[in-house]
């Protein structure tokens, strides 16, 4: 059996794993039809043979060996793709679940995919408050009714107008018609878009129709001059300022579906840094309620360089890099300004060749020790450095370049979701993607660190943000 040594960022991550957070990514796209579950399965094997990569499984080794590897498997170790029972908490379990349950790295492959059929609003059964849980009451459980008043109750700090009501008790028939489909990725193995590239592959086999990606957005391949006006990397960044946190560890989740922002031709910057600045000034809002002392922000954001096609690699493929501001530039005063002063940060920072997660992480896991002493070195190192971890994670996928057209009976997908990995010190992570020309936003959180009522607020927050960085509206 072929074997292949884990990548600078499985091995990190593999070594910084922790029960009570599992490490994973989901995702879920949102279909007006109904699929065959035969069908479905069979295209998504088909899927995974095409994507041989993504058949995988850890190796068991000795505890002296020098490297973590990935044997690479002919066939899935285990039935990939389930139909769990429908009904009206269905989406709420599905989504519980991958913040609970991560798919295990010694099957092969590490992801799994629930098809939930007659789920009914995406918004308004968020992932259940008491995780693992079940018949807890409204307030725990993000019910549409306890949703509802926390959002009205962040409208009403944010001087934003009364809201709209997000989530229902009952479904309309056509939503009972609908199908979710929940891919649940272990992030030590994978990451969302690898795993998009193959549910595209699956939809293609299923539904006959061309589910060839878009052309990618042109990026500049040349330097770009560093800004001069950012704040200094060595300084400790602004932590999330404590909400109200949960007893039971863990991860929670909040989706929700808003106007893409306006962009006028011509200008300087992009939909991304739009998101970076609602982010940004969405942290400075809340810790300013909370009475933090104002220190810079770091926000870190990946990047992307695979193609989209058939001969995208199948893996972790992202690098990260950091995007700081200023606590005296966070205000909405001159908010052209900031978005030109991010957008020429954004371009310096993606022009940059850099290993995925910097030089010292590739020092760090080269085989010179058995990889069970890196592994506590890393976990060390990580502990020591949390004061000079980013204060959040920001990950915009971007317009989904693929239909994900299932055919005549499924359809083709009309939301779709991601949503990362909270672990502290950074305690939450924003993820976007765009879709029949919406956003849609996932907030992932600590439970050690924030509630679903923070959660619900943070979101208002993010909400009325956005709307400022629409400058010709604002």
């Amino acid at each position: 059996m072929r074997t292949i040594p884990f990548p600078v960022v499985d091995e990190v991550a593999r070594h910084c794993l922790q029960e009570e957070e599992p490490e994973t990514v989901h995702i879920e796209v949102h279909l007006p039809g109904r699929l065959d579950p035969a069908g479905l399965r069979k295209a998504f094997h088909e899927a995974l043979l095409r994507h041989p990569r993504i058949l995988m499984r850890e190796a068991r080794g000795p505890w002296y060996r020098r490297r973590y590897e990935w044997e690479l498997t002919d066939r899935p170790d285990v039935e990939v793709v389930t139909f769990p029972t429908p009904g009206r908490d269905a989406l709420r379990d599905a989504r519980t679940r991958a913040l609970t349950t991560a798919p295990p790295l010694t099957d092969s492959p590490p992801v799994r995919l629930e098809v939930v059929e007659g789920a009914g609003r995406a918004e308004g059964s968020e992932a259940t408050d008491a995780v693992g849980a079940t018949g807890s009451p409204a307030a725990a459980t993000g019910s549409p009714g306890a949703a509802a008043g926390s959002r009205a109750a962040g409208a009403a700090r944010v001087g934003a107008a009364a809201p709209r009501q997000r989530g229902q008790a009952n479904p309309t028939p056509a939503q009972q018609q609908g199908t979710v489909l929940f891919l649940t990725i272990n992030h030590t193995a994978l990451d969302g878009p690898a795993c998009l590239r193959v549910l595209a592959t699956a939809a293609e086999i299923y539904g006959g129709k061309d589910n060839s990606p878009t052309a990618p957005p042109t990026r500049t391949t040349e330097p770009q001059p560093a800004p001069t006006d950012t704040p200094s990397n060595w300084s400790p960044p602004a932590r999330v300022a404590p909400g109200t946190p949960e007893p039971s560890p863990g991860n929670g989740m909040l989706v929700t579906e808003l106007p893409l922002p306006h962009r006028p031709k011509g200008a300087p910057y992009t939909v991304n840094d739009q998101l970076m600045v609602t982010t940004a000034l969405t942290i400075a809002h809340w810790n300013r309620e909370h009475g933090t002392h104002p220190r810079p922000l770091r926000i870190t954001m990946p990047v992307d360089d695979r193609p989209r096609d058939l001969t995208m690699p199948i893996g972790n493929g992202t690098r990260l890099v950091e995007v700081p501001f200023a606590p005296s530039e966070l205000t909405t005063s001159d908010i052209q300004g900031l978005l030109t002063r991010t957008a020429t940060r954004t371009r310096a920072l993606k022009s940059l060749p850099r290993p995925q997660l910097g030089h010292g992480a590739t020092l760090l896991t080269a085989p010179v020790t058995p990889v069970a002493w890196r592994a506590a070195l890393t976990r060390g190192l990580r502990r020591a450095a949390a004061p000079w971890t980013s204060t959040t994670l920001l990950s915009n996928i971007g317009r989904i370049p693929y239909p994900l057209d299932f055919g005549e009976d499924a359809g083709r997908a009309h939301a779709v979701w991601f949503s990362a990995p909270a672990r502290m010190p950074r305690g939450l992570t924003v993820t976007t993607a765009s879709t029949a020309g919406r956003l849609h936003l996932a907030l992932r959180w600590s439970r050690s660190l924030l509630s679903h009522g923070d959660g619900a607020h943070l979101r208002d927050l993010f909400e009325h943000y956005l709307h400022t960085t629409d400058v010709e509206q604002s």
